[in-house]
């Protein structure tokens, strides 16, 4: 596996093709902003290594502790920290349920201390009029997360293929993943059942 400073020259290597080929799909400057920032978020600090004790998850500083029960979770390098998509979906679901339950504790409290009244349905209308205006702007930096991710990712597996093809050559590519047949334990032989007898 290549190690966080690796991880992190091909973010930086990969960022003016990224930039460039939405800029050139879009036609947008806003749009591959968002794309751009998305992916060098998703590729320093939003990356599927937020499973271990890795430079992403440092780099959270005094925050984070709010991935530790992410960790506890999941298994390292498991699909739901390193899968297309779905690895990004978890986490933005996970870090956006952390934020919204912290909005919410400071409203009660603010409402509490300052006397004030709040109309929870106008806040949830005002969430959803929020998400439906900016859709298009939301669904552009979950894009760059996962441009993001994906590069972590890809390189992962690509170090680790051709670790595979270096010690058994081919064959460690083609056979990766094929289930490897039980050993016969020595000195242990198979007791069969005399025939006629049923269980």
């Amino acid at each position: 596996m290549p190690s966080g400073q690796t991880h992190d020259r091909i973010t930086i290597w990969s960022l003016p093709m990224v930039t460039g080929v939405t800029l050139v799909s879009t036609r947008s400057s806003n749009v591959t902003l968002l794309v751009a920032g998305g992916f060098m978020f998703g590729g320093f600090m939003f990356g599927p290594d937020l499973d271990i004790y890795s430079r992403q998850f440092q780099r959270w500083g005094f925050l984070r502790w709010i991935w530790l029960p992410y960790q506890k979770s999941l298994r390292h390098r498991s699909f739901l920290s390193h899968g297309p998509i779905i690895g990004t979906t978890l986490r933005v679901v996970y870090l956006t349920t952390f934020l919204a339950v912290v909005a919410i504790l400071v409203l009660v409290v603010f409402a509490k201390l300052g006397n004030v009244a709040f109309n929870w349905g106008d806040v949830w209308r005002i969430v959803g009029r929020t998400i439906s205006i900016y859709y298009g702007e939301f669904f552009a930096l979950f894009v760059g997360f996962e441009l993001g991710a994906m590069s972590h990712s890809l390189s992962d597996w690509t170090n680790s293929a051709y670790k595979r093809f270096q010690k058994q050559g081919i064959q460690g590519l083609l056979n990766h993943g094929k289930i490897k047949k039980r050993k016969p334990i020595r000195g242990v032989k198979a007791v069969r059942k005399p025939r006629g007898t049923q269980r």
